[in-house]
């Protein structure tokens, strides 16, 4: 269950740029399957297409998500619901279970202005390499950004 403390001192303002991380329920690693990962790329541009966000990166690990993004429209809370729970209808129909996809909650870093983007696309497309699953960023098919992330 997600902690309470995480909402204290949240805030969404558009046109700010948000790190964010959620997790899958009970950590099930339900993006090792190609398939799972291709639904959860889809309600991210779904998301993006619609005008809310505007994705700068991110990597989608076994058992959570990684996202860079600029708030456009609304609020943390409703891009984060929109997104979970259009990927996790979106997998849960496909293998066909009635259980829950996503843990409740989602942790969030509002970027300063000082804070390079790049930089911070860089780090969270390096989560395979520290997790041991790629020794390059590069050989990692599920991460993305919109800055080369290897020289």
């Amino acid at each position: 269950m997600a902690s309470p403390a995480l909402r204290y001192g949240r805030w969404s303002h558009t046109g700010n740029v948000y790190a964010l991380t959620t997790v899958t329920h009970a950590r099930r690693p339900w993006f090792i399957d190609k398939a799972n990962v291709e639904l959860l790329i889809e309600a991210l541009r779904t998301v993006e297409r619609t005008g809310r966000t505007f994705s700068l990166g991110w990597v989608i690990m076994p058992d959570y998500l990684h996202w860079l993004m600029e708030l456009r429209t609304g609020t943390l809370a409703g891009r984060m619901q929109i997104l979970k729970s259009r990927s996790g209808r979106s997998i849960a129909t496909r293998v066909d279970a009635n259980v829950p996809i996503w843990q409740p909650g989602y942790y969030d870093h509002a970027l300063r202005s000082d804070e390079c983007l790049h930089t911070q696309a860089r780090y969270i497309a390096a989560n395979p390499v520290r997790a041991g699953l790629a020794t390059r960023i590069a050989e990692y098919p599920y991460a993305w950004s919109r800055w080369p992330l290897e020289a």
